[in-house]
C-alpha cells in the first residue's frame, strides 16, 4: 500500500462533530468521498472501530483485556485520508492521533469487512470464510489489509506507535508498548467501497438553523441522495420502517427534495407484490449471499408493509405544495421505469388484499400474523421484543386500519385515478379492522393483582414501588396487550404502541383514556421513569417473561428517543380534535405535562437509538445501553427516528430544545 495522504481541498462543507455516550468517544466526519463514524470503546472491553456508509463498510480492532479499564483521549481532530492498495486502487477513510492511559496494548484481534461482520464478530467472535486479512509490521507500525472477497478494492487499517514499538510472538500476538507511561498512536482507518452522495444541506430541512445542533448534524450525517441511513454504526445502510416512521416525524421540518428522496428509496426496493423491504445487505455483505455484489433485500418484517400508505398520505396530501406536484411526484419513474404511482399502488394492493382477509373471515386467525419460522415482525424486532408473540398488536389493531385510511383519502385525493381504480373498499376495511380487532388484545387485572404485580417487579429490580402503587386506583387495571401468543392468548406485557394510534388514527375517547391512563403511570405501574418513557413493562407478565423485559433488554424497560417523540407527536394531533370531552382533553394534556419535560432533561441523549437506567439515591439515573452496562446490546450513537425532535417540538413557547 503506498503512503497515506490527506484528501485534497475540497469546496464542499466540511460536517465534523463529537457525540461522546458513555464508555464510547463517537467522532463524526464527512468531507468529500469520505463519510466515517469512529468509535473508540473505553473500559474493560477496550475497542477502536471506523464505520463507513460507503457499502455499509467497517474496520475494527480489539485489545485483550488485563483487568483494568482503560481510556482513550484525544480523538477529536480526524483529518480526512486517502492511499492506494498495492494494485493501485483508491481508498479513502480517517487518520487521527489518539492516546491511551497504557504503557502496553496486545491486540485481540482485527476486523476488515461489512458492518455486518463486525457486529456479529462483536458477539461471537466468529468470522465467515475469506475474512483473513494480510498483515504488515514495522518496527513501529502494523498494517491490517484485504480485498473484498470478490477481489475488488477492499478495506485497510494501520496502527502506528508514536513514541514506542511494535512487536510479536511466535503465536502472532501483537504488542504496542512504549518506554513511557501513555502510548501515543496514529491510527488510519480506510475503505475502497464507493461513496455515496450527501443530500446537500440546502435540500435537508425547512429551516437550516432550527432545532438542535447535535440533531441536525446527526440528520445531515445520515441524509443521502439514493437513501436515508437507519443509525451509526451498526446501521449505516437503508432500513424501510426506519425511513417510514423517521419520514412521518420529521416531514414538517424536511424540504420536499428530502422527503421525496426518502419516499423513493421505499418505492425502488419494493418487491414484486408490493412490499416495503425491511433491510438492504450491501458490499460484501450481498457477496455473502452470493448475490455477486448486487444488494439483498429482506422483506420479514409485517409492519412496514402498513406504513407506506400513512407516509404516502401525509406528504401528497399535506406537504407536496400543491395537488399539481403530488400528481407530478407520483408520474416520476423508478431505476425501473415504472412510474411512482403504479409502485405505490401496488403495495396499497397488497394491504387491501391482507386485510380483506379477516373480512371474508373475521377470527384471529386471519390477523396478520408473523411470517412463518421469524420470531419478529414489527419494530420491536430483537428475539423476545414481543414476548413470543405471533400476532403484534401494534401491526393489528393500529397500522392495518391507518394503512386503509390512509389509502381511502388517497382515492378520494383523485391522485391514484391513473394508477388504480377505486374499488371503495379501503375506508369500509378500515372501520372492521378499527372496531373489532383491538378486542383480540385487551387485558384487565383487578387491583389486589395488580398491586402484588407491581410490588415484585419493582423488588426484583430494587426500585422504590410507593409512587407506582400510590397511582394505582381501586378500579384494577386494563390494557392493550403487546402481541398474541402462538395460542392466541394475549401476552400481558404494557407498551408505548399506543403512540402509533394517537398520530395515525382518531382513537374513541374511552379507548384514549384507558390506554394512556396506563402507559403514563409511574414505573412499573406504567412506563414513566424519570430517565424518560420505557417502551416495555413487564410487571404483569408471567415469571418466565417478566426478565425478559428489564431495563437490560434492547425492547425492554428502556426508553426509546423516537418512541417518546411519537407520543408526543401523538398527543398533540389529538388535541387539534374538536370532538372530545374535557376529561379527555384534559388527561392529553397531563400526559404532555409529565412527558415533555423528562424529554429535555434528557436531551443531550436524544440522538442516540436508545437509553436505560439504574436506580440509586431515591432516583432513576440515565444509563447508556451499550458498553459498560449490563445490557444485552449496544445502541447507535446517531438513529435516522431519533432526529425527529427537529420537527416534534414542546408545546409550550418556552422550550428549551434549543
Amino acid at each position: 500500500m503506498e503512503q497515506i495522504h490527506p484528501m485534497p481541498n475540497t469546496t464542499e462543507s466540511v460536517l465534523r462533530f463529537s457525540l461522546p455516550e458513555g464508555l464510547v468517544a463517537n467522532e463524526f466526519l464527512r468531507e468529500g468521498p469520505v463519510a466515517v463514524h469512529l468509535l473508540l470503546t473505553s473500559g474493560t472491553e477496550a475497542r477502536l472501530l471506523a464505520a463507513f456508509p460507503a457499502g455499509n463498510s467497517a474496520t475494527g480492532l480489539w485489545f485483550e483485556p488485563d483487568g483494568a479499564a482503560l481510556f482513550w483521549h484525544g480523538a477529536t481532530q480526524l483529518q480526512a485520508a486517502q492511499s492506494k492498495d498495492d494494485q493501485g486502487r483508491l481508498l479513502v477513510g480517517v487518520t487521527v492521533d489518539i492516546g491511551v492511559d497504557r504503557a502496553r496494548l496486545i491486540v485481540s484481534g482485527a476486523v476488515l469487512s461489512s458492518a455486518r461482520v463486525l457486529r456479529d464478530y462483536q458477539h461471537d467472535r466468529r468470522l465467515p470464510p475469506g475474512m483473513h486479512n494480510t498483515m504488515h509490521m514495522g518496527t513501529n507500525s502494523v498494517r491490517w489489509s484485504r480485498d473484498r472477497i470478490d477481489g475488488s478494492a477492499g478495506y485497510a487499517m494501520v496502527l502506528q506507535v508514536l513514541n514506542g514499538s511494535v512487536s510479536t510472538d511466535a503465536h502472532g500476538q501483537i504488542t504496542l508498548s512504549t518506554a513511557g507511561q501513555m502510548l501515543q498512536l496514529r491510527l488510519t482507518a480506510l475503505t475502497g467501497e464507493p461513496a455515496l452522495q450527501p443530500l446537500p444541506a440546502d435540500q435537508l430541512l425547512r429551516e437550516p438553523t432550527a432545532g438542535t445542533l447535535r440533531a441536525r448534524q446527526s440528520l445531515a450525517f445520515l441524509s443521502y441522495r439514493d437513501k436515508l441511513l437507519a443509525g451509526s454504526w451498526r446501521f449505516n445502510t437503508y432500513f424501510g420502517r426506519d425511513t417510514l416512521m423517521s419520514l412521518m416525524l420529521l416531514m414538517p421540518a424536511l424540504t420536499r427534495q428530502a422527503t421525496e428522496a426518502g419516499l423513493a428509496s421505499v418505492l425502488e426496493r419494493l418487491d414484486p407484490k408490493g412490499a416495503v423491504a425491511h433491510e438492504e445487505d450491501i458490499g460484501e455483505m450481498a457477496l455473502l449471499h452470493g448475490s455477486g455484489g448486487v444488494p439483498v433485500y429482506d422483506y420479514k418484517m409485517v409492519d412496514d408493509d402498513f406504513m407506506l400508505a400513512p407516509v404516502a398520505r401525509a406528504y401528497l396530501l399535506e406537504h407536496a405544495g400543491s395537488a399539481q406536484h403530488a400528481a407530478e411526484w407520483l408520474a416520476q419513474k423508478t431505476a425501473d421505469g415504472e412510474s411512482y404511482g403504479t409502485a405505490l399502488c401496488r403495495n396499497f394492493q397488497l394491504v387491501q388484499r391482507l386485510a380483506s382477509d379477516y373480512a371474508q373471515r373475521p377470527g384471529v386467525d386471519t390477523l396478520i400474523h408473523l411470517r412463518n419460522g421469524q420470531v419478529t415482525g414489527d419494530w420491536r424486532d430483537s428475539a423476545d421484543g414481543l414476548g413470543g408473540g405471533v400476532v403484534s398488536y401494534n401491526v393489528n389493531a393500529i397500522l392495518v386500519p391507518a394503512a386503509l385510511h390512509a389509502i381511502a383519502a388517497l382515492h378520494a385525493s383523485g391522485l391514484l385515478a391513473p394508477y388504480l381504480p377505486d374499488d371503495a373498499t379501503a375506508a369500509g376495511l378500515a372501520q372492521l379492522w378499527e372496531e373489532q380487532v383491538p378486542a383480540y388484545f385487551a387485558v384487565q387485572r383487578d387491583t389486589t393483582s395488580t398491586q402484588l404485580s407491581v410490588r415484585r417487579c419493582a423488588q426484583e429490580l430494587g426500585i422504590d414501588a410507593a409512587p407506582a402503587l400510590a397511582s394505582l386506583d381501586e378500579q384494577g387495571l386494563a390494557f392493550s396487550a403487546i402481541a398474541l401468543d402462538a395460542q392466541h392468548q394475549p401476552i400481558p406485557v404494557l407498551h408505548s404502541d399506543f403512540g402509533f394510534a394517537l398520530l395515525l388514527l382518531q382513537p374513541p375517547t374511552d379507548v384514549i383514556e384507558r390506554e394512556l391512563a396506563a402507559m403514563m403511570r409511574p414505573y412499573p405501574a406504567g412506563l414513566m421513569t424519570g430517565v424518560g418513557l420505557v417502551v416495555a413493562n413487564g410487571a404483569y407478565a408471567s415469571d418466565a417473561l417478566r426478565p425478559l423485559f428489564g431495563p437490560d433488554r434492547y425492547h425492554g424497560a428502556v426508553v426509546w428517543s423516537w418512541q417518546q417523540a411519537l407520543l408526543a407527536a401523538g398527543l398533540a394531533r389529538q388535541l387539534l380534535r374538536v370532538d372530545l370531552p374535557v376529561s379527555t382533553r384534559d388527561l392529553l394534556v397531563a400526559a404532555q405535562q409529565a412527558l415533555w419535560p423528562v424529554i429535555q432533561s434528557t436531551q443531550a441523549q436524544s440522538n442516540s437509538e436508545l437509553w436505560s437506567w439504574t436506580w440509586g439515591d431515591g432516583q432513576y439515573r440515565l444509563q447508556p445501553f451499550g458498553p459498560g452496562a449490563a445490557t444485552t446490546d449496544e445502541a447507535n450513537a446517531v438513529q435516522l427516528w431519533s432526529t425527529v425532535y427537529l420537527a416534534v417540538r414542546p408545546p409550550l413557547a418556552a422550550s428549551t430544545m434549543t
